[in-house]
Parts: structure tokens; sequence; C-alpha cells
């Protein structure tokens, strides 16, 4: 999920300026879901400024982690201050306007592997092919965002597919199947279509897929759309997953290995 909080500066060129979406307003959110944990990722809306993300995961206290946003000239000292924080991972954002290229990846998964951290992938399908070699020599583990972007009924996403699905065999990768809505040709109340690759995906590896809200929803709210009941969302993945055993595994045990829940 991602905090907004208008005390903290808009990065320079950001196209997503959602209203406050506070740590308050999400407690409530999650006594309607019946969470508890909590993973607040930096959205583009403040660039390499993580402030915003640190105060939430304080409020949220011990368990919640972070993923960052650093630029290609992050030093050692602010890596570790991250860390502290409760940073678990950095953010490539590369489907809009950002503080760091794709070029910057190699050298930065370097930078984080002493760490533990993984690299939060959220970027067009389309790039998988050419940049697969690349990925496959991260030394770190890669985390595709919101289903891997993969764009319905086309060759481009069976390709992205392909690419996302050995990485994933190998032991490199996880997939996030968060925010439906995205790419979603069929639409709700059912989104049919990602149904249909969210079953593709748990049947693939279930050990290697987490679950996200993307509350508040930023993409969705920018083009004013029905806002999203997020209980219903839940469950509706819930569903997805075909019984309580997956379920568990997605929602609580992964990300208790990924993000460190349960460590100091």
């Amino acid at each position: 999920m991602h905090v907004y909080d208008r005390r903290y500066p808009v990065a320079a060129g950001a196209t997503l300026r959602p209203p406050d979406a506070t740590v308050a307003a999400y407690r409530i959110v999650q006594r309607a879901q019946g969470t508890r944990r909590t993973v607040v990722v930096t959205p583009s809306t403040y660039g390499s400024d993580n402030r915003c993300t640190l105060d939430a995961i304080a409020q949220l206290g011990a368990e919640a982690r972070g993923v960052a946003v650093v630029g290609a000239d992050v030093d050692d000292a602010e890596l570790d201050r991250l860390h502290r924080g409760g940073i678990r991972g950095i953010r490539f954002n590369l489907t809009m306007p950002g503080p760091v290229d794709a070029g910057a990846l190699p050298a930065l998964a370097a930078r984080i592997a002493p760490l533990g951290w993984h690299v939060q992938l959220n970027l067009p399908a389309g790039w998988l092919p050419d940049m697969a070699t690349t990925l496959r020599r991260l030394p770190v583990p890669m985390v595709f965002d919101h289903y891997g972007h993969l764009p319905f009924g086309t060759a481009e996403a069976e390709r992205g597919y392909g690419v996302i699905a050995d990485l994933v065999q190998a032991g490199q990768a996880w997939v996030k199947l968060s925010a439906p809505y995205i790419e979603s040709r069929d639409g709700p109340p059912h989104y049919r279509d990602v149904a249909e690759l969210a079953s593709r995906y748990i049947a693939l590896a279930p050990q290697r897929m987490v679950w996200g809200s993307d509350w508040p929803h930023p993409t969705l709210r920018a083009a004013g759309a029905a806002p999203i009941d997020d209980a219903a969302m839940l469950a509706l993945f819930r569903d997805w997953c075909g019984n309580e055993a997956v379920c568990r595994q997605i929602l609580a045990d992964n990300p208790r290995q990924l993000y460190g829940f349960g460590r100091s």
C-alpha cells in the first residue's frame, strides 16, 4: 500500500498527486479486511524522498515493513538508515517518470545485496524479453509488481509471462498479485481475465506469490473511477486462491519470508 501526506513535498514532474491517504485511514481498511501486517511502498509522487514511508512504518510499528525509492547516487549511510527504518527493498517504477531508470538496476542491486533486500519492478511487460539476461544476473531477488503488467490478449503478454515464469521457477523472483484493475479488460466485479492469470501464477509457484491491496488505489483515483471496496477485493482474491492452505501461504507465510516479518 501507499501513504500520502501533504506534509511532504511532491517531487518535480510527479504525475500522480492523490489527496492525503494516512495511516489512520488505512487502519480502518485493515479492520475491514482483517489484516495486520503492512508493506508501505514509496509512491512516484515523492520521487526518492522516503520520509513519508518511514514515518508511516514508524506509526504502524513492528508489523510494518517498507519498499523505498533511491537514486543511483545513494550512499551506504542512507541505505543503513533506511534498513533501520524497516525498508526491505527498492522500487523501480518504470511506468512513469522517476528518479531512477533501468540502467541503474544492476549497480543498485549489487549495493543492496548485503542488506538482504529485493528489487520491486513496476515496468512495462514489453521490456521483459530484452531485460531477461540482465534480470537473471541480478544478485538479489526481484518482485514483479501488479501481475507483471501483462497486457491481456496479446503476444507481448505471453512473452512477458515466459520471462517472469522462468525467473520464478529459478527461485529468483516473486510476483505481487495486486491491483487487478490496472490491466483488466473484463473489469469489475469479477476481473475474470485477471482471475485466470492469478490461477496460472498460483499453479506455477504458490510459494513465490504475495498479495497487495494497492491502497489507496492511486491510478484509479486519478482516473476518477468508482471507489474500491477493499474488503470485497481481498475476499475475491481469497476465492482465486482456491483453498485455505494456499490463502495462508500467499497472505501470511510468503510475506514473512520476503519482508522478514518476525525477525529483528
